[in-house]
């Protein structure tokens, strides 16, 4: 008998806690339900939607790395390694890049690319199409320059002469 009082209790407890928060505040960026504290900082009501608050967790303080610490500088050979995987990464896109140029203006034509069946009866779409293959020139022009910049930034290997 106890149990059946007990639980509808722990119901009405549990729902009050949530009625009790018909009345939100806003302080600036700040939020409250306290009548009191909303008054006394001349907070404005919320009327509305529900609010919903995150509370923000502050990150952990950022460690700096000294050259004393053991472990925290990489050794010049691994450096070294990691400069050549980066530049051959590099070199290889731009490659890619370079053919997907050589693509691009053959196709592009000195503006003038060959119509396709579709676009016969359809300037506009032909249109389109040549507006598209030139902004990927340019698009891809722009690639090829921030590749040759990065590769400008990474270190040669010893003996070996840059490109």
């Amino acid at each position: 008998m106890k149990i059946v009082i007990f639980i509808p209790l722990v119901a009405m407890t549990v729902c009050t806690g949530a009625w009790s928060q018909d009345r939100i505040y806003r302080c600036g960026n700040e939020y409250t339900n306290t009548v009191s504290e909303a008054q006394a900082r001349g907070c404005k009501l919320i009327s509305g939607g529900n609010v919903t608050v995150v509370q923000a967790h502050k990150p952990a303080p950022t460690r700096i790395a000294t050259a004393s610490q053991a472990g925290q500088r990489a050794d010049s050979a691994d450096q070294r390694a990691k400069d050549s995987d980066a530049r051959l990464i590099l070199q290889s896109e731009l490659k890619r890049s370079e053919a997907r140029q050589v693509e691009l203006l053959k196709e592009y034509n000195n503006g003038a690319p060959e119509k396709l069946v579709t676009e016969q009866a359809n300037q506009q779409k032909y249109l389109d199409r040549v507006a598209e293959i030139k902004a990927n020139l340019s698009r891809n022009e722009s690639d090829i320059d921030g590749i040759r910049r990065e590769l400008s930034r990474v270190p040669a290997a010893p003996g070996s002469a840059a490109k």
